[in-house]
């Protein structure tokens, strides 16, 4: 057995899945999937204000086979269903799927025939983001919850892939808005 002590300074000791979940886990390209608000939001997540590269997620990618994570944001319809799961079959292993918001999750207050209400029918997904539409701190939860996933699970055993369906409680309290100071005017006239 080797005595770590007898090491120099500059030698780190360590395991190799350790080694590959820190690099899958600080390096996550997202896929987004973003339609109406909460696309927004999901802009705004990458913006500098939140600044989604520092858990190394800001290389967003447009090609599935470049991307790991699937960023599900807004409502999906029945037409935009089979693209989409075409677009997550194109995507490498291992590979994660975040819902972002009412819409996505559960078809929100879209209660049509036309509205997919709930893409956990379609594909597996491992993490629900909750709001109408959520904030960005809300999103930045859930793939802090996916890094989370990437270093306890490592790879997935090939062919038996199972959602991990974590839903995400929003872990901020919102400012209070601005009451005095600021005169309100409707129409160049104030109120």
């Amino acid at each position: 057995m080797l005595n770590p002590s007898a090491l120099p300074d500059n030698v780190l000791t360590t395991q190799l899945k350790k080694v590959v979940n820190w690099a899958r886990r600080s390096s996550l390209w997202p896929m987004p999937f973003a339609t109406a608000c909460c696309g927004i939001e999901l802009m705004a997540t990458a913006s500098s204000r939140y600044d989604l590269a520092r858990f190394g997620a800001e290389a967003m990618r447009f090609s599935p086979r470049q991307s790991d994570l699937m960023i599900v944001a807004g409502r999906v319809t029945i037409k935009m269903m089979p693209v989409l799961q075409h677009i997550y079959q194109q995507m490498t292993e291992p590979k994660w799927v975040i819902s972002m918001g009412a819409c996505a999750s559960t078809g929100g207050v879209f209660d049509a025939y036309a509205t997919i209400q709930g893409i956990d029918q379609f594909m597996p997904v491992d993490v629900y983001v909750p709001g109408c539409p959520p904030r960005p701190e809300t999103l930045i939860e859930g793939i802090m919850a996916i890094q989370r996933i990437i270093d306890s699970d490592g790879l997935p055993p090939a062919g038996q892939r199972r959602p991990l369906q974590l839903a995400i409680e929003p872990s901020y309290t919102p400012a209070a808005q601005p009451v005095g100071g600021i005169p309100l005017t409707v129409g160049g006239r104030a109120v």
